[in-house]
């Protein structure tokens, strides 16, 4: 089984979430318990950096849609950074770029928050 890892962080006004391995039916229910957390915590504004994950299957896709409406219901978002070229493939393949902000680097995203803020 391949290894996968992701922690939190803030960047105000913003939550990180870093990604690392591969994102599979294994170990999709540790990012939906991050996603839960931060929500549960009354965190709206969530980036999730890809910088490090080298894969990704339909189940590790599905968490991101299991989330994102109850998010932009708080007048949040989720957006999508640092993806391998590898990964963005298969984000693009089923629509993604179309529901999701997706950046070449965190601090584009975190622009964007800090401008929907101030």
């Amino acid at each position: 089984m391949s290894q996968f890892s992701l922690s939190t962080r803030t960047l105000p006004p913003t939550h990180v979430i870093d990604l690392a391995g591969f994102l599979d039916a294994h170990t999709a229910p540790q990012l939906e318990g991050a996603f839960k957390g931060l929500i549960d915590e009354g965190v709206y504004r969530i980036i999730v950096n890809f910088r490090d994950l080298s894969y990704i299957s339909s189940a590790g896709l599905g968490v991101f849609m299991a989330f994102i409406e109850e998010v932009r219901t708080h007048n949040g978002d989720i957006k999508l950074v640092g993806m391998s070229p590898k990964i963005y493939n298969v984000f693009d393949l089923l629509g993604f770029p179309m529901l999701y902000e997706i950046y070449d680097d965190e601090e584009q995203a975190h622009r964007k928050f800090t401008e929907a803020v101030g």
